[in-house]
């Protein structure tokens, strides 16, 4: 509900719309429709003969750091803006209006306890880049090692807070009265974004995330991450190691060093999938303020990765049928995507699969064999809501982190080199990683990690066997689910593959046949229960 709070800051920021002469955006905006006299009336208005950009992004740092974001995003997608609103949004990447450096000194005194210069040979006040959340600094460690100190923006947690509020109390009209509201699940969006956000006010857990995919990628020639150094990292406070690339926007630069554009953007894509599905702990803030390009060898450019605040990871069932979809979408297996999305749950039980895989094949095949340049993916993004409104397809919050980060390296691709090819790029990274999950190999070292467990089960069972079967004897065997147990197995198998209960029941009774052995050959009861498990494994594994 809108709360006396919620209600001022919605007045709030209709003025500042109002100050920057975006009328427009208050005349469409329902909530407040009915106020919006109100709200223009007296207030110093910026001269509309501003540039429409200017205004916007001037707007956005009024507003927060959470318009600052949602600006920052926008500013990928110069396919669905136009080029001088890109251009001015592009700023908010890091040339938002810094705070004062006195007070940054005095924030890393106080996080410290004492006065930086025990630990910092030099720090200079004046920022070298600014973002809505913190800003960082250039200093030097008393060893000579360049380092940058990010701090964190004062009384940050309140600020967002204070607009989190309004998102819940948005989100909660949002899902009570329009007709969508319960597919779209917006409470349920925002408490992801919650969580997301806040923890991006943790520097120590950003300096943790910074070391997890600097050790992902420590022999990569695709990536670099710099070096966190945790002795002098607090939650306000994050000291890295400082690194020279170019931006990944400054285009004039890299082509005039030479550089291999379609092998960065080419690269750029392998990166992506390899966080998504190899590492399961993927960046998901990575718009061009954040990507900088060692290009000392132009031919092989390496990408640099800095600001790990947002990261993002998936659950193995996600993740599953995440490059399931991606896969027979490349192969054109409509139907397939549409078995997808219902053996997960993501549409409702009783779709009819062959009129979902008609939508589907609508929307996506004339995407197909053409260049990112071709592509006007606003226009897919509209007809793909449109045809999950028309199937009931629900919202998954938990995916919607991945869909922004996604949306964010196609805008990097389309600006890096828009001839590239995203399907051919991605197919034959997602086959390998597919074959590595779930192939042979995969299934060998599964049971292997498994083996301590089966064994410590082939101990107990013969026990266990024997309490049934005395129960059995002597008539006290009894076997009891309640409804909702049943319920809940029902929903379980509509949504799961049935090929892996088969699976489940030929380790059982590989396990009971092991047993049955033990006596006669111990160690081939433990090769009869992995041969079994690995055949049954196999068979049962999805096609």
């Amino acid at each position: 509900m809108l709360t006396w709070s919620r209600t001022k800051r919605l007045i709030s920021i209709q003025r500042v719309l109002v100050k920057y002469s975006l009328d427009d955006l208050i005349k469409t905006s329902q909530a407040l429709r009915p106020l919006r006299f109100v709200f223009m009336l007296g207030g110093r208005r910026l001269d509309r003969d501003a540039p429409i950009g200017q205004r916007i992004r001037l707007a956005l740092e009024e507003l927060g750091p959470i318009f600052i974001k949602f600006g920052q995003a926008l500013s990928t997608r110069r396919d669905l803006l136009p080029n001088d609103i890109a251009d001015e949004l592009a700023k908010l990447q890091d040339q938002v209006p810094p705070f004062d450096g006195a007070v940054a000194r005095e924030i890393v005194n106080r996080a410290y306890g004492f006065d930086l210069s025990d630990i910092f040979a030099e720090f200079e006040e004046t920022p070298m880049a600014a973002a809505s959340i913190a800003q960082v600094h250039p200093a030097k460690l008393h060893d000579g090692t360049e380092v940058v100190v990010k701090v964190l923006r004062p009384d940050m947690r309140e600020v967002i807070q204070r607009d989190l509020d309004v998102m819940y109390g948005m989100a909660e009209l949002t899902q009570r009265y329009l007709p969508d509201g319960e597919r779209l699940r917006p409470v349920e969006v925002v408490a992801e974004y919650d969580k997301t956000i806040m923890d991006e006010l943790d520097l120590l857990r950003e300096a943790a995330n910074g070391s997890q995919l600097r050790r992902n990628f420590e022999h990569s020639s695709l990536l670099y991450v710099p070096e966190v150094y945790f002795d002098y990292c607090r939650r306000e406070v994050l000291v890295t190691e400082r690194i020279f690339g170019v931006q990944v926007s400054d285009m004039d630069a890299m082509r005039a060093a030479g550089t291999n554009i379609r092998r960065l953007a080419e690269n750029g894509v392998e990166i992506f999938f390899t966080q998504v599905f190899r590492h399961n702990f993927f960046h998901a803030d990575m718009h061009p303020g954040n990507i900088f390009v060692d290009i000392r060898d132009p031919d092989f450019p390496v990408y640099q990765s800095v600001d790990w605040g947002i990261i993002g990871t998936l659950s193995h069932e996600d993740q599953r049928y995440l490059a399931e979809n991606f896969l027979a979408f490349f192969d054109r297996d409509y139907h397939r995507v549409a078995q997808l999305h219902v053996d997960s749950g993501w549409v409702p039980p009783d779709t009819r699969v062959d009129e979902f895989e008609f939508a589907v094949r609508t929307v996506c095949e004339p995407i197909f064999n053409k260049p990112l340049a071709e592509i006007s993916f606003g226009t897919v993004l509209m007809r793909l809501f449109e045809t999950a409104r028309r199937f009931e397809m629900e919202v998954q919050p938990q995916l919607v982190l991945l869909q922004k980060t996604l949306l964010n390296i196609e805008g990097l691709g389309r600006d890096l080199y828009p001839e590239l090819d995203l399907f051919e790029t991605a197919q034959p990274i997602l086959r390998a990683w597919m074959e590595e999950r779930l192939g042979g190999k995969a299934v060998i070292d599964d049971l292997r990690t498994q083996w301590p467990d089966i064994r410590e089960g082939l101990r107990e069972l013969p026990t266990v066997l024997r309490r049934v079967g005395e129960q059995a004897a002597n008539g006290q065997l009894r076997v009891r689910m309640d409804a909702g147990e049943l319920r809940a197995l029902r929903e379980d198998l509509k949504r799961q593959d049935r090929r892996r209960y088969v699976a489940t029941a030929g380790m059982a009774a590989a396990l009971i046949g092991a047993v049955l052995v033990f006596e006669v050959d111990p160690q081939g009861a433990g090769w009869l229960t992995m041969a079994a498990g690995v055949a049954v494994t196999l068979w049962a594994r999805p096609r």
